[in-house]
């Protein structure tokens, strides 16, 4: 994750997380969790903030954990949902993830990467996806150049076929890009299933 932006969601945990708080629900993303991901699956919500998406996905029966990069987010989505478990990860590597979930949410993370890891990142949330899991990616769209919020966010600049070029177009079942409901911002939101590649048997 950029340092700079992990040092304003150190500084600016409360303020982002009352301010996430006050949005509308996204209830377009929630209609696209409900329709695609496994029902009652092992999930995990990848950049999870202040855990307010964990929290839908637990009371909807999801057995979810939420990850971030930021201690100050994880604190404060401790004391909003203490019956959510939330734990540090860090994109791109997740190293400190060795399981495997049916479900993975990253909701608006990778635009926060610079462009140059995006592509391990992608790597490593395929690497902990079981077979046949479904994965939730979207990411804020920013024309141009890369930019960086007066708060020291950055917000990576790239074509979206950047991203959908690391996925078989078979195993797309969903791709947007639209308006955000509760935001009001320019994502793209893109659902995928993993699908291992099965070791070819030598003929006889």
């Amino acid at each position: 994750m950029d340092p700079k932006t992990i040092a304003a969601y150190a500084t600016n945990a409360t303020t982002y997380s009352t301010d996430w708080l006050s949005q509308p629900a996204p209830t377009d993303m929630y209609e696209l969790l409900t329709n695609h991901f496994i029902s009652g699956g092992v999930t995990a919500d990848i950049g999870c903030g202040n855990g307010r998406d964990a929290n839908w996905l637990g009371l909807k029966g999801f057995n979810v954990t939420g990850y971030d990069s930021s201690m100050e987010l994880i604190l404060e989505a401790k004391k909003l949902y203490p019956n959510i478990p939330f734990n540090i990860a860090n994109l791109p590597k997740l190293k400190e993830i060795n399981l495997q979930f049916e479900n993975i949410l990253c909701e608006t993370v990778l635009m926060h990467l610079p462009k140059s890891q995006i592509i391990e990142a992608i790597t490593n949330l395929k690497r902990i996806m079981a077979d046949g899991g479904k994965m939730y990616l979207s990411w804020r769209v920013t024309e141009g150049s890369d930019l960086r919020h007066i708060d020291g966010r950055l917000y990576s600049a790239f074509e979206s076929h950047f991203i959908l070029d690391q996925f078989p177009k078979k195993s797309i079942l969903h791709f947007e890009e639209k308006i955000s409901v509760s935001s009001s911002g320019h994502v793209c939101r893109l659902i995928y299933q993993h699908r291992r590649q099965r070791p070819t048997q030598a003929r006889e």
